[in-house]
């Protein structure tokens, strides 16, 4: 096991650390998404860690889970912060973040989010194409600044992951061929406006093998040597994130120490600064969904367990088919039986689990999926009217809410009726 549970059974009763899922609920109500702060300083720490003295920054994929007291917690233990948008980049600095550890990713960078990125600093933008290139060449000669810049290059590896969320392979909208760093690195030489510090390199998410990784990191090496010999100055690797977590139980994925040895061992004798952009693996494990049985009722022979949670709550198992793991509050006597567990939107992808095997289930007991901090909140929506459910954060035996329940409503607030001209 890569860290240790902070979802707990005792006498039959769950706890997230000290506290009974049962009170969280009493307090906040459901569906309700639940995070451990220790659990998260754990991932934080260890992460850190594992890099020993060697220069480093882990830069948090703010995408991942977006709450402030998330991100402060991360910014607390020394992270910084990967972001992809505006949106993010203002959310990092309102939580605290130093722009210095601030690093900008993502393929469709407006001028707006190139222009406060340039003004308030940040460590470096990941450049994704020559146009984006040009595009941000130019806006920091309007405001008179120089932007500095890394290439993400796309390898060509299969990360053996889901299809939606392989992003190095030479098919991916992300990042320019490694074959055309020569020519893009020479053409980033020649601007007056930007500065070339390093080299960016990420191919996907979940990842239960450092073999694909280590794969790409030794094509990176090959290209950072050839760019030194042509007098690229090269002081910064940031070797992305995506190591993978145990949504199943039954997954092995490898630990932060294992992650950070293969990467020193392969890029170790550059002497870089490198930069990891860990978002599920620092998250995931540290959060819980936690939904209300309403119903049960069966059809054609199968049967399915309705709860209050659905699939505008928490995205990924309909969206990757994640199988996660479920468990039940009370925890009652009785056979484990087959059941699909499902929630009230109005699609049939609106699924939880088909054919789980779960314990006697009564209405209004408490259904709760593990692993749930990472692309849950941060992917919800308003689909079926259903306002964004809360967020609670746990200490200890202390519990505070770190995002209040929208009301019905704020869901349509910023919405306006015409006024047509006659």
């Amino acid at each position: 096991m890569t860290f240790r549970e902070v979802l707990t059974r005792r006498d039959g009763a769950l706890y997230l650390e000290d506290v009974p899922v049962a009170e969280l609920v009493r307090r906040f109500d459901t569906p309700l998404y639940a995070y451990s702060r220790q659990g998260l300083i754990e991932r934080a720490e260890r992460m850190r860690r594992a890099f020993g003295r060697e220069p480093h920054l882990v830069a948090y994929s703010i995408k991942a889970n977006m709450n402030l007291a998330v991100v402060r917690t991360f910014l607390d233990r020394g992270c910084g912060v990967d972001v992809t948008s505006r949106g993010e980049l203002e959310r990092a600095l309102h939580a605290g973040a130093d722009p210095e550890k601030i690093v900008f990713s993502g393929v469709g960078k407006r001028a707006d989010e190139i222009d406060l990125a340039l003004e308030v600093g940040i460590r470096m933008f990941n450049v994704e194409s020559l146009e984006e290139l040009a595009a941000l060449d130019a806006r920091a000669q309007e405001l008179r600044k120089v932007a500095p810049i890394s290439f993400r290059l796309n390898p060509d590896v299969d990360p053996k992951t889901h299809p939606g969320i392989a992003t190095g392979l030479h098919t991916a909208k992300f990042g320019i061929p490694i074959e055309e760093a020569p020519s893009a690195y020479s053409r980033a030489k020649s601007l007056p406006n930007v500065r070339v510090i390093g080299v960016d390199c990420h191919i996907g998410s979940q990842l239960t093998s450092l073999d694909p990784l280590r794969e790409a990191l030794v094509r990176i090496n090959e290209t950072v040597l050839s760019l030194r010999e042509q007098g690229h100055t090269i002081d910064v690797i940031d070797i992305g994130g995506g190591l993978g977590v145990e949504y199943s139980g039954q997954d092995d994925p490898p630990t932060p120490e294992a992650y950070a040895k293969m990467a020193l061992e392969v890029l170790g004798s550059l002497g870089v600064t490198l930069v990891c952009e860990p978002g599920r693996l620092l998250t995931a494990g540290g959060g819980i969904f936690v939904m209300r049985a309403l119903y049960r009722k069966a059809n054609a022979g199968r049967r399915f367990l309705i709860v209050d949670g659905g699939m505008n709550d928490l995205l990924r198992p309909s969206l990757y088919q994640v199988e996660m793991r479920i468990e039940t509050d009370p925890l009652r006597s009785g056979d484990p039986a087959p059941v699909d567990i499902v929630g009230p939107v109005c699609e049939s992808t609106d699924c939880f689990a088909k054919d789980r095997l779960l314990p006697p289930v009564e209405p209004g007991d408490l259904v709760v999926v593990r692993d749930a901090g990472a692309y849950g909140f941060a992917m919800a929506s308003t689909y079926n009217g259903r306002p964004l459910v809360a967020e609670a954060m746990v200490d200890g035996s202390r519990a505070e809410l770190v995002r209040r329940r929208q009301t019905l409503e704020e869901t349509w607030q910023a919405e306006r009726m015409p006024v047509w001209e006659s």
